[in-house]
């Protein structure tokens, strides 16, 4: 069994600072087996593969490329590990560049609006399938593989191991982004407490029902409360029974449209996103590419009551519970928050922090025990009072690796090895460990999973149960990711700020996407150019024309907190791996 997932910071240097690039298999063999393992392919299947990338890369040998990715673990690896690694074993040179996600969205904007080749290939999120699917100016990769790119892809691709395949492919059926890492944000506890029979106690004597994994939203206010209020300190430190973050930035917008509302139960029923409202409010009538509006008026439930009560609970746990200092938290720093070890739960948790939760105490991590064993563990979100079976139940980011059409064409194939390779059979057994972020089944179902699986919490038997489907991206009813997220996060500050209730952030939100729906749908007529998908906004009615209908927007429940529902962990993970 291999155990090279830790490998040390001197091996990798030793990699990284090896002689320069050779292009042949000699230089394969030495990265396959000082790097390169484990993986889902026998030795001999990754040189196989791995020939095959040195003779489809000849005619581009001696070229240098432009990448661009978020900052997370994955693709700090891919930077700084595989990009030489791809250099030393084609020729090809990739600089690829980190930045803030915030930066990949406004890059993927100025070069779709400028026309310029900036960058040669984009890992961006699959929420911007929408955006890619009308624009034109995304490269159709299901097209581009049987046609232009043929000569340049691996036949040991196996789409059909990419799981999260879905979340990139269009209306139209066509894929239009390979997955390159992927998370889901699910929730997180500490189990050490939870499991503490004083406190299961004295839980039961107040609320009337069991500490346990919170299986809706009363339970975990009730969680929340419990510890932030009734236990208060643990071993002399302050305690608090609940986590987020509340900066006025860009994150804070993501942290809403990242199926906030739809945990909630705004949105309709359908996976992958629903239908024909889906998990930001818009509706798109099943069987159209047209999204019609955002706001009640419209038809959709962006500033209906049940998202306006996803943000009311939102705002209020963070004030009443969290940690002081929270709301002036972005995502990025609410990470190291949480490590400190003075927090309970967390409903909204990203697995892609789970590389950094797995850390050594002497790393500063509070979480785990003395023999580096999680105190804490992931489970499934709970939802909300209007979550029906048959909706969304979460987020998943999909990372996906982007083609442009501005792209020249060598440039393109060049970069299309690249992603390829960063996500071979050969490399993503290795990546995933260093990273956490699955997207392909042959490597979460990989026996070093198997023996890693106890140190990681949850992470393994969650992507290998089905229940993973339901976690998925923005869907294809969003038609501009960039320009409707930017209205998110100053909508939803103000309701931090104090400047605005819910309802009234909600409704200003709702009102200027619609307004900026009907500018996209102008720009459609005079330009065609998302060939007929863009919006077309309907008449706006009466609210009540549209509540009284059935499904999205839901109307008004009489009772908003139904008593708190928990299960046990262990039961949760037994059905889990049954299900496998």
């Amino acid at each position: 069994m291999h155990r090279r997932w830790l490998a040390s910071a001197a091996a990798l240097a030793l990699i990284a600072g090896s002689g320069p690039a050779t292009a042949d298999i000699a230089a394969a063999e030495r990265w396959i087996d000082e790097e390169f393992q484990p993986s889902a392919l026998s030795r001999d299947e990754q040189l196989a593969e791995m020939q095959w990338f040195i003779d489809a890369a000849a005619p581009f040998r001696g070229m240098e490329i432009n990448v661009v990715a978020e900052a997370i673990p994955t693709h700090e690896y891919e930077a700084s590990v595989l990009t030489r690694a791809f250099e030393e074993i084609t020729g090809i040179r990739v600089n690829m560049q980190i930045m803030g996600e915030g930066d990949v969205v406004q890059a993927v904007q100025t070069q779709l609006q400028t026309g310029r080749n900036i960058y040669d290939m984009f890992v961006n999120d699959a929420d911007l399938i929408g955006m890619h699917f009308r624009l034109g100016q995304t490269v159709a990769l299901s097209d581009y593989i049987e046609g232009e790119g043929a000569d340049v892809t691996n036949p040991g691709l196996d789409l059909d191991d990419f799981f999260g395949i879905a979340s990139a492919t269009g209306p139209d059926g066509k894929i239009y982004q390979l997955p390159g890492q992927q998370f889901a944000n699910l929730y997180w506890y500490r189990k050490d407490w939870f499991d503490r029979e004083d406190f299961q106690e004295r839980f039961r004597e107040l609320y009337g029902y069991d500490l346990g994994v919170p299986v809706n939203w009363s339970a975990y206010e009730d969680i929340a409360e419990f510890f932030s209020e009734h236990v208060r300190e643990i071993d002399g430190v302050r305690i608090y029974g609940h986590m987020d973050y509340g900066k006025r930035a860009p994150d804070l917008g993501w942290r809403m449209t990242d199926a906030w509302l739809s945990m909630a139960g705004a949105a309709d029923l359908g996976l992958p996103n629903g239908v024909p409202v889906d998990e930001w409010g818009i509706r798109m009538e099943a069987g159209t590419c047209n999204p019609v509006g955002a706001s009640v008026e419209r038809g959709g439930a962006t500033n209906s009551r049940a998202a306006v009560y996803a943000i009311e609970k939102w705002d209020e746990w963070l004030r009443a519970y969290a940690p002081p200092g929270a709301v002036d938290l972005d995502f990025y720093q609410s990470l190291p928050a949480l490590s400190q070890g003075n927090v309970a739960q967390q409903i909204f948790w990203y697995t892609a922090f789970t590389a950094s939760m797995v850390q050594s105490r002497a790393e500063g991590n509070n979480t785990v025990d003395e023999d580096g064993m999680p105190l804490w563990r992931m489970a499934p979100s709970p939802v909300g009072p209007y979550w029906q079976e048959g909706m969304q139940r979460g987020y998943q980011d999909v990372g996906s690796w982007t083609l442009f059409t501005m792209t020249p064409e060598d440039r393109r194939k060049a970069a299309w090895l690249f992603a390829q390779f960063a996500s071979s059979k050969t490399v993503d057994t290795r990546k995933s460990h260093v990273g956490l972020t699955f997207v392909r089944d042959s490597t979460v179902r990989h026996e070093s999973f198997t023996e890693r699986a106890p140190r990681l919490g949850g992470l393994i038997e969650f992507y290998r149960s089905p229940d993973r489907t339901q976690w998925t991206d923005t869907g294809v009813n969003v038609p501009d990711y960039p320009r409707l997220a930017q209205l998110w996060w100053q909508h939803i500050g103000d309701v931090t700020a104090g400047t605005f209730t819910a309802q009234q952030a909600m409704d200003r939100l709702a009102g200027e996407m619609d307004d900026l729906m009907a500018r996209m749908e102008a720009a459609d007529v005079a330009n065609d150019a998302c060939s007929g998908r863009g919006p077309r906004p309907t008449e706006p009615r009466e609210a009540s024309c549209w509540i009284e209908r059935d499904g999205a927007p839901w109307p008004p429940l009489e009772d908003e907190k139904p008593q708190g529902v928990t299960v046990v962990y262990e039961d949760l993970i037994r059905r889990w791996t049954d299900a496998q």
